[in-house]
């Protein structure tokens, strides 16, 4: 089956992690056909890059102009491709087999989505490294909308760091939401499995792709997944995340207990603590002073919008 496949990824301030990723897409077994770069702030791109991989593009975004949704929504319309790979600049593929891997889960036509599995990059810290393990496992996966009982929220999951979508099919459902704050990939997720379509989680398409966040980066970023959530109530109302999040605590806790280092218990409940404070304030964040707004957000481009 020809499948051409078009990749696009988000820039802002590139280190040598997109230089990696660019050379690592250039020797995939399935060849990709552009890469279409969407560029926050075009004085910082290396453009050397453009001439070292053919095929590679640049577009401008101004920096108040840049939304999750919307960018990358505006970047599939550059794409005449059968296929739209969505990446972020610091996601490097494991081997040359990412790509293949990835349009193979589309041989089942249920699938209008697949993404794939992120391993813990060198440094990556203890507790980080299990939370990749816990939302990465090793077992592949085919979710539909039958699975919400069993799944719950995590039926949604696709992310954005490595997924593929059908553009056929991404272009029929109206695509990213055009203006949000975070968490595009699992707002169109959740449309695609209610529209009676799959998503593939794909194991062995493997990118290495971690961070070591600390308690305050946390709190900002749970704050704003939980505003996208609240923010699409006809996708996330009746599916709540709570439950998960304490699952992936109480296993956190008992890996750290079994491996002998008790003394990460610490960190795991300050973290979570910040996860917590963060998504509860967010959920409620249409009672907060827009001031309050701005010291939670992760993203304070979005609340000038």
């Amino acid at each position: 089956m020809s499948r051409s496949i078009d990749v696009i990824i988000p820039v802002y301030k590139p280190d040598k992690k997109l230089e990696r990723l660019l050379e690592m897409l250039a020797g995939q077994s399935h060849p990709v056909g552009r890469v279409i770069l969407m560029n926050t702030g075009d004085v910082t791109f290396p453009r050397r890059l453009l001439s070292i991989h053919p095929g590679t593009e640049l577009h401008r975004v101004e920096k108040e102009e840049f939304d999750h949704g919307g960018t990358r929504h505006r970047a599939s319309e550059y794409s005449q491709a059968d296929y739209l790979l969505y990446m972020t600049q610091d996601a490097v593929p494991k081997n040359r087999y990412l790509v293949e891997r990835l349009a193979d889960a589309f041989l089942d036509s249920r699938v209008k989505a697949a993404y794939a599995r992120q391993l813990p990059a060198n440094g990556c810290k203890e507790l980080e490294r299990y939370a990749r393990g816990f939302n990465y496992p090793l077992e592949a996966r085919v979710k539909t909308a039958s699975d919400l009982p069993v799944l719950g929220i995590k039926a949604f999951f696709c992310s954005n760091v490595c997924a593929m979508y059908e553009k056929k099919t991404y272009e029929e459902l109206g695509g990213f939401v055009r203006h949000t704050i975070f968490n595009e990939d699992m707002i169109y997720a959740g449309g695609l499995l209610k529209a009676g379509y799959a998503i593939a989680y794909v194991a062995g398409a493997r990118v290495v792709h971690s961070h070591n966040l600390n308690g305050r980066q946390q709190f900002h970023r749970y704050f704003d997944l939980a505003v996208s959530q609240t923010e699409h109530p006809e996708v996330f109302a009746d599916v709540p995340s709570e439950g998960e999040g304490m699952r992936m605590v109480m296993k956190t806790a008992g890996h750290c207990i079994k491996i002998r280092k008790p003394w990460l218990l610490v960190p795991l409940v300050i973290q979570n603590g910040c996860k917590f404070l963060g998504f509860k304030l967010g959920k409620n964040y249409r009672k907060l002073p827009r001031g309050v707004i701005r010291k939670c957000t992760g993203n304070q481009d979005y609340w000038k919008a």
